[in-house]
């Protein structure tokens, strides 16, 4: 005779950040997750940017199955939970990405074949978030899901109804194909993005030995980090943009990101060099074997217009991950011409956000239409 065991949901308060940031940690050690879904990038700065915390467990068995923290905030008509990010402008200008419910890979006939998490768990957590109580009067409630993969797309049709969607499409290079195959990563470039690739190794060649250091302890990476803002606030100035450091708290999670994730080997700062010149700075997540390109300053008038510093720079680095075993390197959402050149592949992720359902008719059309788009990407 099989039991079958049910899935208890609870949506509530949160209070104990330590205990939470311990209980976090042991469900990834039995999960498949992105670095944006471990404590490190979660619980940074933490009681700053949730104001309003709200989290979701999910328990199977006696054992939490999964885990997501919400920050509540409530306008107007509307009560809106946003998954794993604050709902304010000038904190979630880290920008997450790879988001979603950190979840115990188990075995079903519902895996996603992506990530190995059950959907039937992802619906039934979204259907909870958007319409479990919670303190205060009811209002219209919406579960804002912000660069989650396809899994939760399908997983958010099925709990309620989908809006404001939009996809952009992460660029990737798959590094373990290439090790497999004995190729380096020229053998993958078009005969174009090659010959320009040269050209710049020659140009910052020509400036004396080109070199890359990584950032040896936390003090270094502080420093590598204000360089990299240095040079990246002055080229988005220059095009009349004010850059991702002017905004005070972008600068200070990272420092905070730093302290926490570079002990434990989840970032690496690099600082590229020709001779004594600086070329620019990469900043990378390093996350089970995944290189995740995050955010990158260079010198565009250090040498001729045959030097290409993005393109020299992340090159190095996938070099650099080809002889250091990793699986992947990632370039995030984005369409940037560099990031096309350098890949070889790409993943789709997903904005969006859950509101109430539509009729059942209307309801069975929007499924059919996500799970379409979710295939097809």
């Amino acid at each position: 005779m099989t039991t079958r065991v049910t899935l208890g949901i609870t949506l509530g308060g949160m209070t104990d950040w330590s205990a939470l940031g311990a209980r976090w940690r042991e469900l990834e050690t039995r999960a498949h997750l992105s670095f944006f879904q471990s404590w490190s990038w979660i619980g940074c700065l933490g009681p700053e940017r949730y104001d309003n915390p709200v989290l979701l467990e999910a328990r199977r068995d006696g054992r939490t199955v999964a885990l997501a923290l919400f920050n509540r905030r409530r306008r107007w008509l509307f009560d809106t939970l946003w998954l794993h990010e604050s709902g304010l402008k000038e904190h979630d200008a880290v920008f997450i990405e790879y988001n979603g419910l950190l979840c115990e890979t188990l075995l079903s006939e519902t895996l996603a074949m992506e990530t190995g998490v059950d959907e039937t768990v992802l619906a039934a957590c979204l259907s909870a978030a958007r319409c479990a109580p919670l303190p205060g009067p009811r209002l219209v409630r919406r579960v804002m899901l912000n660069g989650v993969d396809p899994a939760h797309l399908r997983a958010a049709g099925a709990a309620g109804t989908v809006f404001g969607l939009s996809t952009r499409m992460a660029p990737t290079l798959d590094l373990a194909a290439l090790r497999r195959d004995g190729r380096r990563h020229l053998d993958v470039l078009s005969a174009n993005t090659r010959a320009q690739l040269r050209r710049s190794l020659r140009a910052y060649g020509a400036l004396g030995p080109l070199g890359m250091r990584r950032a040896a302890d936390a003090p270094e990476a502080h420093r590598f980090l204000d360089g990299l803002a240095s040079l990246h606030q002055a080229t988005w100035q220059r095009r009349g943009r004010p850059g991702a450091f002017a905004q005070p708290h972008f600068a200070r999670f990272h420092h905070g990101l730093i302290d926490r994730a570079l002990p434990r080997g989840e970032i690496e700062l690099w600082r590229v060099d020709a001779g004594s010149a600086v070329i620019g700075y990469l900043y990378n997540f390093q996350f089970r074997g995944r290189v995740s390109a995050y955010q990158s300053g260079f010198d565009y008038a250090l040498a001729d217009h045959r030097a290409k510093p993005g393109l020299t720079c992340h090159h190095l680095a996938i070099e650099q991950g080809l002889a250091e075993g990793r699986d992947c390197y990632d370039f995030l959402a984005g369409d940037d011409r560099y990031k096309r050149s350098l890949s070889d592949g790409a993943r789709p992720l997903h904005w969006l956000s859950i509101g109430p359902r539509l009729g059942s008719v209307r309801r069975a059309a929007s499924v059919r239409w996500l799970q379409r788009r979710s295939l097809s990407l």
